[in-house]
């Protein structure tokens, strides 16, 4: 089984939506750094929901070393350091999850091996486990994730929509 990382805004975005379950039916089970787990849980709306009642395939787990966050700059979330430093640790990822650019520029340098939310569904369609990408990136973006329409239009492209 592979060992997947995930951020706070896929879980926010598809756990709004209703479609949380799309990370597990992808990876089966996923990891969450402490800080992450705080940040959407201590909301009172549909993610914070659909992540507390996800544990048994969503793992929290806690960084080994503090002093590691000393390694990244400041812009970055300490959700998003969390999940680089727990990609590191022992058992390594084969995967994180994560959607902003500057942290997904950071992991890169990093040589971790990046996919974003928009990565999971054409994973999810590419499997058979959603008819479409499109229709869901609608219901995100009404939700107030942004995609540019260029975006849209390689992932129409990519995913024969």
């Amino acid at each position: 089984m592979l060992r997947v990382i995930v951020n706070s805004t896929p879980l926010i975005t598809l756990g709004n939506i209703g479609k949380l379950e799309i990370l597990r039916q992808v990876y089966e089970k996923i990891v969450i750094p402490e800080a992450v787990y705080q940040e959407v849980s201590k909301k009172q709306d549909a993610s914070s929901n659909a992540l507390r009642s996800a544990s048994e395939w969503i793992l929290v787990e806690s960084i080994i070393n503090p002093a590691d966050y000393q390694m990244y700059r400041s812009r970055l979330h300490a959700g998003e350091v969390e999940v680089m430093i727990l990609a590191q640790q022992s058992p390594k990822a084969d995967l994180i999850v994560l959607d902003d650019m500057a942290a997904r520029r950071t992991a890169e340098y990093l040589d971790l091996t990046v996919t974003g939310t928009i990565g999971v569904l054409i994973k999810a369609k590419q499997r058979g486990l959603i008819p479409a990408v499109l229709p869901v990136l609608e219901e995100l973006e009404s939700n107030g994730f942004f995609i540019s329409e260029r975006v849209k239009r390689m992932i129409a492209a990519k995913t024969g929509e």
